[in-house]
């Protein structure tokens, strides 16, 4: 009888605790759809803040870092050595819009330094070594034709800050028209530009006149933030002076502004090749040089404020 009992009991205890388990599921359930229904109102909200006029502010970016040492540990090739490498991207932009006008201006900045310590070779660099060097400004202003489109001037400057800075140095100056067809989306069309390229010593840059293209998207889905944007300058003297940069950005956001970004751009740059040639030694000319497609990619931890 007993026996019985205890069975008995246990039975009931495993069906209230199913029962309990299946409700507090159940309103964790109702308690999810609040929270998504309350985040949807809160996108709602910020895309109607971001498009009011005025000043609107704001940065994301990655940092990634990847630390180690080695002491005696004898089933690699170099058993003692210390290695290091640190990236940091910053996407900071400032924008104004007005009823008449607006006046946008953003950067992108990429910097990033490794090291390989072989501590058993004294002759070998245990300093950090810069590995990636990207800086670029760019500032538009609009005077509003209608909603989508209007006359427009745009200045543009990329370089390198941590080597060679301003070696090369390039200044985009033009006007032109601009059109938001959407308000993530930004396109400049100026086909009166002149791209100044700035050198120092045996290097060999040309600058020119010519058309700008620039294509700017940003937008937020949710957690996730996507960024784009392609650069292009069509040389009317010479397409060899002609040149193009696509930089793309995702962030997504686990906590508090914080999460995993990954940032990947790709450059086409005849000028660029051709002087590199020169540095090398390689005897070539501006029109038979590799000029081989450029590239770079970070992945790490996210901000963004």
């Amino acid at each position: 009888m007993k026996r019985i009992l205890t069975i008995c009991l246990l039975l009931v205890a495993t069906v209230s605790f199913s029962q309990t388990k299946e409700e507090l599921q159940s309103l964790k359930s109702v308690k999810q759809d609040s929270i998504n229904a309350l985040q949807s109102e809160v996108n709602a909200l910020k895309s109607q803040i971001d498009a009011f006029p005025g000043w609107h502010y704001g940065a994301f970016g990655t940092i990634g870092a990847n630390l180690s040492e080695f002491s005696n540990w004898y089933p690699q090739e170099t058993p003692n050595n210390s290695a290091g490498n640190i990236t940091i991207t910053v996407n900071p932009y400032a924008k104004l819009n007005r009823d008449t006008f607006f006046w946008y201006t953003n950067a992108n900045i990429n910097l990033s330094w490794v090291k390989f310590d072989d501590k058993d070779d004294n002759t070998d660099n245990d300093d950090y070594s810069q590995a990636t060097d990207v800086f670029t400004i760019t500032s538009l202003y609009g005077y509003k034709l209608s909603d989508k489109l209007a006359a427009s001037g745009l200045a543009e400057y990329r370089t390198t800050l941590l080597n060679n800075f301003n070696d090369p140095g390039y200044l985009d100056l033009g006007v032109g028209i601009t059109w938001t067809p959407i308000s993530e989306l930004v396109v400049v069309a100026h086909p009166l530009n002149y791209n100044f390229v700035f050198s120092n010593g045996d290097s060999e840059y040309e600058s020119s006149l010519g058309a700008k293209i620039v294509a700017d998207y940003n937008k937020a889905f949710g957690k996730l933030k996507v960024k784009s944007n392609l650069s292009l300058f069509q040389s009317y003297e010479d397409s060899n002076y002609s040149n193009w940069t696509w930089t793309n950005g995702l962030s997504y956001t686990v906590w508090k502004g914080i999460g995993l970004g990954f940032e990947f751009g790709l450059r086409g740059n005849r000028q660029e090749a051709y002087n590199y040639a020169i540095t090398e030694g390689t005897t070539t000319t501006l029109d038979d040089v590799d000029n081989d497609l450029q590239s770079y990619w970070t992945f790490g931890l996210s901000y963004g404020f």
